[in-house]
């Protein structure tokens, strides 16, 4: 399996920065938690995914669907270099086969790669019945990419012992969060899953989809876990029937509706036809 290799600028990784993990293990108090009993055990969280003008993810669920312009895929690839892990749900790992490792070039000849990121999938019920043909092991095996952390429900059985040997021997593993074994990736909350991610050794995450575990990490009250939003917007509508991010709705004090939130200290960044929003959730109520 061979894939090209992308490049990302310089000038545009800088404007990025800001909004990244620091390229060094951060101290504790930099955690998404800070000032809380969680501040230590939770990583730095991105939420990071492409999106259309009507903040749809796919044309329909199962339908791959290409949204990225080559300078945002490029972009993503780079965001996967400065972070641990990437995540996606199992609905994702179902549909795409996706490869989730890190192809940005070195930025410079004589340097070595990128590290990759861990992948992690969010799978309670064990859905997806991976083999030796899917894309992450292959580059798994190729040492082109990471093996995957699969996060199941605690509460569930025992994973087939074949699979459980086909990831182990890549380095990979299953990994038992407390859950209800139900079908939702909502069954598992988000301060343990990134409780088992911190613990191991994972001190940065990318969440990238799908559609339902952003929606998820963007609802009450697990958006305060999140401590930077890259998100891109292609120059298209995906219509009626497909796949949108859509958190679930709030209400104030007085029961009326408010905004399920919005994002502060913003930045947008060009890239080709494309435009990448950047910003953090904000701590305040709409």
């Amino acid at each position: 399996m061979s894939e090209a290799t992308l490049t990302f600028p310089e000038a545009d990784a800088r404007k990025l920065e800001p909004h990244l993990p620091p390229k060094l293990p951060a101290p504790a108090t930099s955690s998404s938690s800070s000032g809380t009993q969680d501040g230590p055990l939770l990583p730095f969280v991105t939420l990071t995914y492409a999106t259309s003008l009507d903040s749809a993810l796919a044309l329909a669920p199962g339908t791959r669907t290409t949204l990225s312009g080559p300078q945002s895929k490029a972009m993503t690839h780079y965001l996967r270099s400065r972070h641990a892990a990437i995540c996606v749900g199992v609905g994702t790992a179902l549909a795409d086969d996706p490869g989730l490792n890190c192809r940005i070039a070195p930025a410079d000849d004589g340097l070595p790669p990128p590290q990759q990121p861990r992948p992690i999938i969010i799978d309670p019920r064990q859905r997806w019945a991976f083999t030796e043909q899917s894309k992450v092991l292959q580059l798994a095996r190729g040492g082109r990419g990471l093996a995957p952390y699969i996060l199941i429900a605690a509460a569930g059985p025992e994973p087939p012992a074949e699979r459980k040997r086909l990831l182990e021997e890549l380095g990979g593993k299953y990994i038992s969060v407390g859950g209800s074994g139900s079908a939702s990736s909502s069954a598992m909350e988000w301060r343990d899953i990134l409780r088992a991610v911190k613990s191991e050794g994972l001190d940065s995450i990318m969440v990238e989809g799908g559609g339902q575990v952003i929606s998820s990490l963007l609802g009450a009250p697990n958006a305060e876990l999140i401590d930077s939003v890259i998100i891109t917007i292609a120059p298209t509508w995906l219509g009626g029937g497909s796949v949108f991010v859509v958190p679930a709705r709030r209400l104030g004090a007085d029961g009326n509706p408010v905004a399920a939130g919005r994002l502060v200290d913003t930045a947008w960044i060009p890239l080709g036809e494309d435009v990448v929003l950047c910003g953090k959730i904000s701590k305040t109520s709409s």
